[in-house]
């Protein structure tokens, strides 16, 4: 079982787009497979408050997960390669109690003329996070980089 979950897939199509959509908070019931609603101001900056509506399995039941937004790096030219990076942490009251911790990390990674790369992990820690179900989230995040390479190609020019 994955300790700290993670998903990475390419996406034919320009880091800007991809980004778009990632940012495009009130739009992800549209397309996400995963996370089927996001409460959060727009566009989201550091510091904002992020409410993620997550289902975890298909047409099921789903989980309310308080975050707080802590880095939104625009895609900016690092190396000859192009780079972008949201983050959040996890504010539950597992969280709160020290009981369980997660941080996760979405970077955009694209290399002149090449695909956009898109890589997430959620950094656990705690007692607890083998009850977090780290399985499930990496299930879920496999779900939502396909739902993001399908919208982030559907709309690249």
């Amino acid at each position: 079982m994955a300790r700290n979950p993670e998903a990475s897939i390419e996406i034919d199509a320009p880091i800007e787009v991809v980004w778009e959509v990632m940012l495009d908070t009130a739009r992800y019931g549209e397309w996400n497979a995963f996370i089927r609603r996001i409460d959060c101001p727009s566009p989201p900056k550091v510091g904002d408050p992020i409410t993620l509506h997550v289902e975890f399995k298909p047409g099921g039941r789903r989980t309310v997960s308080p975050e707080r937004i802590t880095a939104v790096e625009h895609p900016v030219v690092d190396g000859g390669a192009k780079r972008a990076t949201l983050g959040y942490v996890y504010e539950g009251l597992p969280s709160k109690i020290g009981l369980v911790r997660g941080t996760r990390w979405q970077r955009l990674t694209q290399e002149p003329g090449g695909p956009t790369r898109y890589d997430t992990v959620e950094e656990f820690s705690g007692p607890l996070v083998p009850l977090a179900g780290p399985g499930r989230v990496e299930e879920g995040f496999r779900r939502h980089a396909e739902s993001l390479k399908q919208r982030a190609e559907q709309l690249r020019p």
